[in-house]
């Protein structure tokens, strides 16, 4: 339970006031425009994500490995599909693949007995994994990304790794050396930034970029987002602690 209690603490959202807050509500309240609804999945892109799974994937409450999907046969492929293909046309993901548990890994060189020494790990089920990918595919197919994100932007990017960002630094410092003029930087690192995520805002930013279809879907997505620890979760190995997951957004 100790574990339980530290990671209620850390996915608990900051409750800030904010001016805005009625504004963006009522905002999220007005219904989305007309847009072309989310082209279906075929089952060659179905069976192509399967494919790409690590078959060393650990199961979770499903108890599904890795090793399932690249087994199926063409019907219960084609099931999946039309799965995936109506959670598209009705822009609801489903409640239990939002479920996940957590693995308490102990970070090299920390204390065991601080369970700040411990770094989460979430594992969704694989149906839900290969349904991110797929949306993930089908998303920068419709949308050209690269006009929604700045080009500082260097964060779960493709192409963009910590060592680019680092030689865009040095490149900047250098121009404005080389100009004789002066150079200023602030670095800023928010604590727990992810875990406490403004989820009302996160979804306004969504309506604002994406089309109606992918914000609705989205959306459902992210309802849900709390954490709750729960007892019958199989047992822990050593150094382990599991715990169930769940997303929620008011």
């Amino acid at each position: 339970m100790t574990f339980a209690d530290h990671l209620q603490q850390v996915f608990t959202p900051h409750h800030l006031p904010n001016p805005s807050d009625a504004a963006i509500s009522a905002f999220l309240d007005v219904p989305c425009q007309m847009s072309l609804s989310i082209k279906p999945f075929s089952s060659k892109e179905v069976v192509e994500a399967l494919a790409h799974i690590n078959v060393r994937k650990a199961p979770v409450y499903d108890l599904i490995s890795g090793k399932v999907p690249k087994e199926l046969p063409k019907k219960a492929v084609t099931v999946l599909t039309i799965l995936y293909n109506s959670i598209l046309r009705l822009s609801h993901y489903p409640l239990l693949w939002k479920f996940a548990q957590i693995i308490m890994v102990p970070k090299p060189g920390k204390p065991v007995v601080d369970v700040t020494s411990y770094r989460p790990i979430i594992l969704l089920p694989i149906s839900s994994k290969v349904f991110e990918k797929l949306l993930l595919k089908r998303l920068r197919s419709d949308i050209d990304l690269s006009t929604l994100l700045p080009d500082y932007q260097f964060g779960f990017r493709a192409g963009h790794s910590t060592i680019h960002q680092t030689h865009r630094v040095v490149h900047e410092i250098a121009k404005d050396l080389e100009g004789q003029q002066l150079c200023t930087a602030v670095f800023l690192d928010v604590a727990q930034a992810f875990d406490k995520v403004w989820h009302t805002g996160l979804v306004y930013k969504l309506k604002t970029t994406l089309p109606g279809p992918y914000y609705l879907l989205l959306k459902t997505y992210l309802h849900f987002a709390t954490f709750n620890s729960s007892t019958t979760a199989p047992t822990p190995p050593v150094m382990r602690c599991y715990l169930v997951f769940h997303r929620e957004v008011s």
